[in-house]
């Protein structure tokens, strides 16, 4: 896993803009602290940080191959799992490798398949190629989105990261939010090819952007597509066990330290299970197997603080050390007590990590804290991420009064009612401005506007194919972006076998009535993996992400939250001051998880007002 950055203009002489490119590229030094790399041609910067995970020594980038019209360039990020066969279907064609790198693979696809090369790879990445040879900059990025890729159009060309504080970094682009952007941010409905910034732009999931001198140009590769499904349960079982055995073994493949994240779910210990078996069979050549490691995230006063809610009906911990017994990991739990998690300085380096006023509280700090301690042992971790979108894990998803209503399916249990807190509490000018309502009914229209029916299929089930449209185009994408920059904030690569295209496509197409067929969430997964795993896991009710329930950490956050109001801070004049005030006069112990997130949206806030200096266009 790396970071990627580059400038494009057809006006300038880039070559003497290395100052400049090595500012931008430094932004993502976090996701690339092994190595950095940059290339200047006269229209072309190209910048690049490595994570060294495959070919330690010879997969450096940018990477160039010469050719009689022109060197081509690639910076990349990422994995490719099929770049063994790529690579030897390529050399059949007569090229010719000087590293074991997948960068290299994909450099070479693009030579013989030019901008269709995307839609050969396996994997999740996100790649630039500049084609010196037409004065083309190509840009690709996963089916899922799993690796981001940003871009900002210019005058004479464009600007492009990982992430948008390498965009951010040249003084070209335009350091503002208005409204547009900020209804993404509090909507929890992220519009495909937004950026929340004025001026830029994602490349979609699926996407590619060319930019050449008569303009940029969009398209899709790949968009989830319907099929018909004829394999009977026992088939079905059988595939999905197939797909998951195939991609879980092409996800373990590295030169570097990897492990799982076990929360004690179904999802992360059907990995780990799954993990634990390939890495055990003795290897060909007769050496002994390996022992898989382990990490799960656990909260000091656990046992006296836990308190069950409508989400959390049990803590993570216990059944994540059975999964760890029964499978035989090698599992180490990372216990965090309220202080660190409270600690501003950890929330400032969250709110750095995603560019965004707007995180998930103490989820995504601990979130942190836990890949910040995994970093230490392992680079590369295997995670549950997508099994819920994939299968129909959510709780939502089987509720007949969501199935019915004319709205995002998750927005019931994240936005409204006794949660309403979640969001932001602007102040009324604002919120007016905002006008929630009718952004979100127009952007569920969008979204459904996409979903093709299949033949002869039932309303039922159509309906049922809308929601997990929307989950695998929309929700998963916030949540793949939450992993994605948490992760690489600490130099941490982590894979998510569940977004393989294969298994989606496939699962995406299983009709509910099989998805479902013992009456329960999940039921393909559950039963695809039955045998590896103990039945307390098996039969355990979902749960989300852990929050921490220790009084003190809320106390901590009134006290940060009474400084805001007492020290003047700009983010008073954004939100209503009567409700901040209200919520600081409340009892720490008695204090629901709504209310303390909306504490915690507010110094999310003020923290990016102070980093980033933005302005708002509101």
């Amino acid at each position: 896993m790396c970071g990627m950055t580059g400038w494009v203009s057809f006006d300038r002489d880039l070559t003497q803009q290395r100052a400049q490119l090595d500012e931008m590229t430094q932004t993502m030094a976090c996701r690339g602290p092994d190595a950095g790399g940059a290339r200047l041609d006269r229209h072309a910067a190209i910048g690049h940080r490595r994570l060294a995970v495959i070919d330690l020594e010879g997969g450096t980038q940018p990477m160039v191959v010469p050719t009689d019209d022109g060197p081509v360039t690639i910076t990349y990020t990422g994995e490719v799992y099929n770049h063994i066969e790529l690579r030897a279907e390529l050399t059949r064609r007569g090229h010719r490798f000087r590293t074991r790198s997948d960068t290299e693979v994909v450099l070479h696809g693009y030579l013989e398949w030019g901008e269709a090369v995307g839609e050969r790879l396996n994997g999740m990445f996100a790649f630039a190629v500049w084609d010196s040879r037409v004065e083309r900059l190509v840009m690709i990025r996963d089916r899922m989105g799993v690796k981001p890729l940003y871009y900002f159009s210019t005058d004479d060309g464009v600007i492009f990261g990982s992430e948008p504080k390498a965009i951010l970094a040249n003084p070209l682009a335009d350091r503002a939010v208005d409204l547009a952007g900020l209804r993404e941010l509090v909507s929890f409905a992220q519009t495909p090819g937004s950026a929340v910034w004025c001026g830029m732009n994602e490349v979609v999931p699926g996407g590619l952007v060319t930019v050449d001198r008569s303009g940029l140009r969009e398209r899709r590769y790949w968009t989830l597509p319907t099929r018909p499904h004829t394999d009977d349960r026992k088939t079905t079982v059988a595939t999905v066990r197939e797909l998951l055995e195939d991609i879980v073994g092409r996800q373990l493949v590295s030169d570097v330290p990897r492990c799982t994240l076990l929360s004690g779910g179904l999802d992360s210990s059907a990995i780990t299970a799954l993990a634990a078996a390939k890495l055990g069979r003795p290897e060909e050549h007769g050496e002994p197997g390996e022992e898989v490691r382990s990490f799960a995230v656990d909260f000091a006063g656990r046992e006296e603080n836990f308190v069950a809610d409508e989400l959390r009906a049990t803590a993570d911990a216990p059944y994540a050390l059975e999964v760890a017994a029964h499978v035989g990991s090698k599992h180490e739990s990372i216990v965090l007590d309220h202080a660190v998690i409270a600690d501003p300085a950890v929330r400032r380096a969250v709110i750095c990590a995603r560019d965004s006023p707007i995180s998930l509280g103490d989820m995504d700090t601990s979130l942190y804290l836990l890949f910040q301690a995994v970093r230490v042992q392992s680079t590369v971790a295997l995670s549950g991420e997508a099994a819920d979108e994939v299968f129909g894990g959510y709780p939502w998803f089987h509720q007949p009064e969501v199935q019915a209503a004319e709205t995002f399916p998750w927005m019931p249990v994240l936005v409204s009612g006794a949660r309403a807190q979640v969001s932001d509490r602007f102040d009324a000018g604002i919120t007016a401005a905002l006008d929630l309502p009718t952004y979100m009914r127009d952007r569920y229209s969008d979204a459904v506007g996409e979903v093709e029916r299949g033949e002869g299929e039932s309303d039922h089930e159509m309906r049922m194919r809308v929601m997990c449209h929307l989950h695998l185009t929309r929700f998963v994408r916030m949540l793949l972006e939450r992993k994605d920059r948490i992760s690489m904030a600490v130099g941490l690569e982590v894979r998510v076998p569940f977004c393989d295209h294969r298994l989606v496509e496939y699962v995406y197409n299983t009709p509910w009535s099989l998805k479902t067929f013992d009456g329960r969430e999940k039921s393909l997964l559950r039963a695809a993996t039955a045998d590896l795993l103990p039945e307390s896991v098996l039969n355990r009710v979902k749960a989300p992400y852990p929050a921490t329930a220790d009084p003190a950490y809320t106390s901590a956050l009134l006290q940060q939250s009474r400084e805001l109001l007492t020290a003047g801070d700009p983010v008073v004049d954004l939100v209503d001051r009567r409700w901040l005030e209200d919520i600081t006069r409340r009892d720490a112990a008695t204090m629901p998880i709504a209310v303390r997130n909306g504490m915690e949206r507010v110094l999310d806030l003020s923290a990016w007002l102070d980093i980033y200096r933005p302005e708002l266009r509101l």
